[in-house]
């Protein structure tokens, strides 16, 4: 499914218009990124946790010089899925 059909699903499902839908689905997209930017966690209870990694600088080789090179840190998005997730997943 692709953000389009998530949409549609979301209209569909919501008894509202596509426009209506997009915005909603499109405020909490942001909403989400924004929370974790911030340093912040999304925990939304049944569905999942979003949260930020943070990974160390470290060195590694070039592969095609087999030099070594600094890679930087970085932080990364992090999804853990919740039961109610887990088990609609599993078809439980």
């Amino acid at each position: 499914m692709n953000k389009n059909e998530l949409i549609a699903k979301v209209a569909e499902d919501a008894n509202m218009t596509k426009g209506e839908a997009g915005e909603a689905v499109e405020a909490t997209i942001s909403t989400i990124m924004k929370a974790l930017a911030g340093g912040d966690d999304v925990r939304l209870v049944g569905f999942g946790t979003f949260s930020v990694s943070e990974r160390k600088a470290t060195t590694g080789r070039d592969p095609r010089t087999g030099k070594s090179i600094q890679i930087a840190a970085s932080k990364n998005a992090k999804f853990k899925a919740g039961k109610a997730f887990k088990d609609a997943v599993n078809g439980k």
